[in-house]
């Protein structure tokens, strides 16, 4: 499917070392974006940016840790002197190590807590700006926060994820009162079952297997279908915000 109106715009997309956020990158640069690509892993986004610019499109790796501020702070700068202001942003990283809470794995929720959701308003900190001044200059601007249906359904040894991706989903549907009134969309994304990296974080034996049974049992959608839907919504036209997205296998109740 082609989306045209993507042509010419300049994203900032979070984990795009795999996954979801790979993908992403990878769909909106051959449609004309030009993608910036922020995460931890230096190869791995020197390979994809490699690929993107082999296949006629534009891309920046740029190596940033969305937990740590400073790291951020120097990330969007580079950002700033390679594209100028960007127009799209993905908060697409995360982490998912479920645990019973009473194994008070303490690391585990400081992590998830300073991926999931510090990360993704550091994010919007660097870029706010931009956004806004996108919006005003009568461009398309979007915000693009990927949350999980984890925020809703309950699984058993998933509270401190959910409650990380919970906060997200909220934390979107708040901005919209702040950024909708200045033009800028915020979307929330809520995917259930999808391939992705999240499951190899999981270092639970007895879990990771009730996750393969349930991809087993239900389908999972690939990181490519949920970079459609992204792709789909900031492509619509700028009077038009796809709020809320929930997307989840036809089997997955």
């Amino acid at each position: 499917m082609s989306y045209e109106t993507l042509a010419g715009r300049t994203a900032v997309i979070t984990g795009a070392a795999s996954g979801m956020g790979a993908a992403t990158a990878r769909l909106l640069a051959a449609q004309g974006v030009r993608v910036a690509l922020l995460a931890r892993r230096a190869d791995r986004l020197e390979q994809l940016a490699a690929k993107i610019t082999a296949d006629g499109g534009q891309a920046l790796a740029v190596t940033a840790d969305v937990t740590d501020q400073a790291s951020v702070d120097a990330a969007a700068d580079r950002v700033h002197a390679e594209f100028g202001r960007v127009d799209l942003v993905v908060n697409a990283a995360g982490v998912m190590l479920p645990n019973p809470v009473e194994a008070g794995r303490a690391d585990e929720w400081q992590r998830m807590l300073d991926t999931n959701v510090a990360g993704a308003l550091r994010i919007i900190r660097a870029f706010t700006a931009d956004l806004v001044t996108a919006a005003a200059e009568g461009r398309t601007a979007d915000l693009v926060n990927i949350s999980s249906i984890g925020a809703h359904t309950l699984f058993p040894h998933y509270a401190v994820y959910g409650a990380t991706k919970a906060a997200l989903t909220y934390l979107s549907a708040s901005l919209r009162t702040e950024l909708g009134p200045r033009d800028v969309r915020v979307t929330n994304l809520e995917p259930g079952l999808t391939d992705s990296e999240l499951a190899g974080h999981v270092d639970n034996a007895e879990l990771s297997g009730q996750l393969d049974g349930m991809f087993d049992a239900l389908g999972g959608l690939s990181a490519d279908e949920i970079a459609d839907l992204i792709a789909y919504t900031t492509s619509r036209a700028r009077h038009i915000n796809l709020r809320q997205l929930v997307v989840l296998p036809t089997r997955q109740a």
